[in-house]
């Protein structure tokens, strides 16, 4: 009979979690769970999918493979058994050459450029590279370099029927090998690089997720996985450090090494292996399992990225697994009713029962009310927008990954063959994907090395000045100093901003600037190093200079241009209000011209030093779409209130550009204590002066800019719907007096030096710090095989 895990129903609560900037880890390969398992896999740490011939065949037998791990098995001639590296017999061959379109170059180590290493371990390393030829020229990979002499395997498990995984295996959600190749010594594999980090990285730093965030990934997550068992395949390994987001945050599964393919009449697997806390009661119990075992870790998934934390846990693994096997699972009140059914509905401990392990499969997942708003086609074909983009820049660059191994010189040795019997298992190895098997076109060539970012300065330079010439200072603050710089081989002047990290954190800023710079209004991020001490954010030159500076020193300036001027800045500001941004230091000195040529579409805001994304109270990255439902309504009143203060500093520099002077200073002696006291009183004069010749639609602007009531003020949007922005071309288009420019810039300065005298934010803790960490023992969990 089958039966229902019990539930009981408790109220959850939450401690506030320290935020961390968790860089994405590499190495999650290397997999051990407490110690080293015992049957002898001592070292074992593969990464390609499993390679099995039949125990049927003494011909050489076609390779399954993914885009992971590599486990081979090899069987003695005549004997119908499976043999092992060193156990005596022949060994046959595995050839995969039917994929390798006649008279297509194969590839070779000599086609890649080393760029960084991205993980390192016994098995090997992981580098990002470069392709130097073919139709792929300039494209970048991440390169999986194994030592063939490490690949030893045991495993009592047989292939009933054969499967080129590596042919089949093509998703949109799926990880993709494009390229397999070998030498003497060692085995390449040439995988998508995937810049976004993975899941794990995203939960530790934001502890959980909206409903929102994880109906996306779970729907994406069910395709990848339904596609691999329509393959006859079970994944076996479902958690967040298999899940990779590509640039635009989309997920992409990856990590082969425990897939299997149903070796019985039944369609069951009998290996126990995977992530203790994902397992899957009837991979604990080893009684055998099927597809539907990947279902159950679908919903630990699930849980975990909706609470913070897993289902199941013990203190250690015994526990745990007695926990998988008996114990009630606690369903937090918050969560909606439509996500504790397709929780109760995953969590079956009889398989049968479980959501998907019916005939329809996964239309039954699909089906479920909690999936009720996604479009699957859309959803295949990424057409609907990923509720998170994560802060990537150039192509290369690798900010989600742990800087312990990017730091490091990348080289790769030519490794020592096992034995020639066991170079001889790789005969055949090599492989290209047959997307890539196309004459390449010269607009290919041309697209290939193109990337439009954020643009490629610094090669394989380290050091920051390496490969840049340090210039003059240009500016001077309490946390940085910005200066010009040279870049070396190309001879191009750029601003480099260089930050004392034992000041200031500077992970916001430089996310803000990855994830929003390619506004056309946004200063962009060319470059960045990290040398331990300081962070040197390479930026745009400005040359045009700040925006007060030159409207001051212009000769004629009106009305009409000031609201030009103002329409530009603020439909900045809405898009990054839209985003959840507030830039909360919007001073005029922060808002400067690119080139000479005075054109509004040539501002940049830049400086975003002080800026923050709109979090909840966990550290939870939110976008506005969200809001209402999952941030407290204190977050959100801070947030409307910066929001509100960078609307004030636009009528600041409004009401100066029209005034001639400031509201709220005379001049730079004004004490901080007289300043803070008129913008208190949200007195200031409106009469008088130039106003006398100004529109009475400016000085509504200003004065609902100017509000002393933040709740009162105008938002960017209407702002940007204000008559005197909407009819900007019916302006006045008469010259405006002004007082003296240093005057002005003075008074300006003590304005905001009055306005920033509060208490330095509180820095963020190390990522072994956040709750995920210490919940997982202060490292990624790792997988077990047995």
């Amino acid at each position: 009979m089958c039966v229902s895990l019990p539930v009981t129903i408790f109220r959850w609560a939450f401690q506030p979690a320290r935020s961390a900037n968790l860089q994405h880890l590499a190495r999650c390969q290397d997999r051990r769970a407490g110690g080293e398992p015992s049957d002898g896999w001592r070292g074992w740490k593969p990464s390609l999918q499993e390679a099995e011939t039949t125990t049927q065949q003494q011909s050489a037998s076609t390779v399954r493979m993914n885009t992971s791990f590599l486990v081979v098995r090899f069987q003695i001639a005549g004997t119908g058994r499976i043999a092992y590296p060193g156990e005596e017999g022949t060994v046959k061959e595995i050839d995969i050459s039917h994929h390798v379109k006649e008279g297509f170059e194969k590839a070779d180590p000599s086609q890649f450029e080393l760029l960084k290493v991205l993980g390192q371990g016994s098995y090997g390393k992981v580098f990002l590279v470069r392709k130097t030829k073919g139709s792929d020229t300039g494209q970048l990979y991440a390169m999986k370099v194994l030592k063939k002499a490490t690949l030893k395997v045991r495993d009592r498990v047989r292939s009933k029927m054969e499967r080129d995984i590596l042919a089949e295996v093509n998703h949109p959600f799926i990880v993709k090998l494009h390229y397999a190749f070998q030498t003497e010594g060692k085995l390449y594999l040439i995988l998508d690089f995937l810049r976004g980090g993975d899941l794990f990285s995203r939960l530790s730093k934001e502890v959980m997720f909206t409903e929102e965030d994880v109906k996306f990934y779970l729907a994406e997550l069910a395709l990848a996985l339904d596609h691999l068992h329509g393959l006859g395949i079970i994944y076996r390994d479902l958690k967040p450090e298999n899940i990779l987001l590509d640039e635009e945050g989309h997920i992409k599964i990856t990590d082969f090494g425990l897939s299997k393919e149903a070796i019985d009449h039944d369609k069951r697997a009998y290996s126990f292996c995977g992530t203790i806390e994902y397992m899957a009661p009837e991979v604990v119990n080893r009684r055998g399992h099927t597809q539907s075992a990947d279902w159950w870790s679908f919903g630990v998934l699930m849980f975990e990225m909706l609470t913070g934390s897993l289902p199941f846990q013990g203190k250690d693994r015994k526990e745990t697994m007695a926990l998988i096997l008996k114990a009630k699972l606690g369903m937090p009140q918050f969560l909606s009713m439509e996500a504790q059914s397709l929780l109760r509905a995953l969590f079956k401990r009889n398989p049968c029962n479980r959501l998907g392990a019916g005939i329809d499969g996964v239309e039954e997942i699909k089906r479920h009310p909690f999936f009720v708003t996604i479009d699957w086609n859309k959803l295949y074909r990424k057409e609907i927008k990923p509720p998170f983009k994560p802060a990537v820049g150039r192509p290369e660059d690798t900010f989600h990954f742990d800087p312990e191994f990017t730091a490091r010189t990348p080289t790769d040795s030519p490794g020592v063959p096992p034995s020639a019997n066991a170079h001889h298992l790789f005969r055949g190895f090599s492989f290209v994907a047959s997307s890539l098997v196309q004459e390449p076109s010269q607009q290919d060539l041309h697209k290939a090395t193109v990337h439009p970012i954020v643009q490629q300065l610094h090669g394989n330079n380290i050091h920051f000045t390496d490969g840049y010439e340090i210039k003059e200072d240009i500016g001077v603050g309490s946390y940085s100093v910005c200066k010009r710089c040279v870049h070396k081989a190309t001879e191009a002047e750029y601003a480099v901003k260089i930050i004392d990290k034992s000041k200031r954190d500077p992970s916001e800023e430089i996310e803000i600037l990855l994830r929003y710079g390619q506004h056309p209004n946004i200063i962009t991020l060319k470059d960045v190093y990290d040398d331990g001490k300081f962070v040197y954010l390479v930026m745009e030159l400005m040359r045009g200079g700040e925006l007060l500076d030159r409207i001051l020193r212009q000769r004629y300036f009106s009305e009409r241009e000031a609201s030009d001027v103002l329409r530009t800045i603020t439909k900045t500001m809405d898009y990054l209000h839209s985003q959840g941004v507030v830039h909360r230091d919007l001073k005029p000195s922060n808002i400067l011209y690119m080139d000479e040529s005075g054109n509004p579409e040539s501002i940049r805001i830049c400086d975003f030093g002080f800026a923050k994304q709109l979090r909840a109270e966990n550290g939870l990255l939110m976008t506005p779409c969200y809001t209402a439902n999952f941030v407290a309504p204190e977050v959100l009143k801070r947030q409307g209130y910066d929001a509100a203060c960078d609307i004030w500093s636009l009528g600041t520099l409004l009401y100066t550009m029209l005034a001639g002077f400031t509201p709220f200073a005379n001049g730079p002696d004004d004490t901080p204590e007289e300043i803070l006291a008129r913008i208190g009183s949200g007195k200031y004069a409106l009469s008088g002066g130039n106003w006398d010749s100004i529109s009475d639609a400016a000085k509504d602007v200003v004065s609902k800019m100017l509000h002393v009531d933040p709740h009162q003020r105008l938002t960017a949007v209407q702002v940007l719907k204000h008559p005197w922005i909407v009819n900007r071309e019916y302006l006045s288009q008469n010259q405006l007096s002004r007082q003296d420019v240093h005057l002005v810039k003075g008074a300006m300065a003590a304005t905001y030096f009055a306005l920033n005298r509060t208490p330095q934010a509180p820095r963020l803790e190390p990522v072994l710090s956040s709750n995920l960490a210490q919940r997982r023992g202060m490292k990624r969990l790792t997988s077990t095989r047995l």
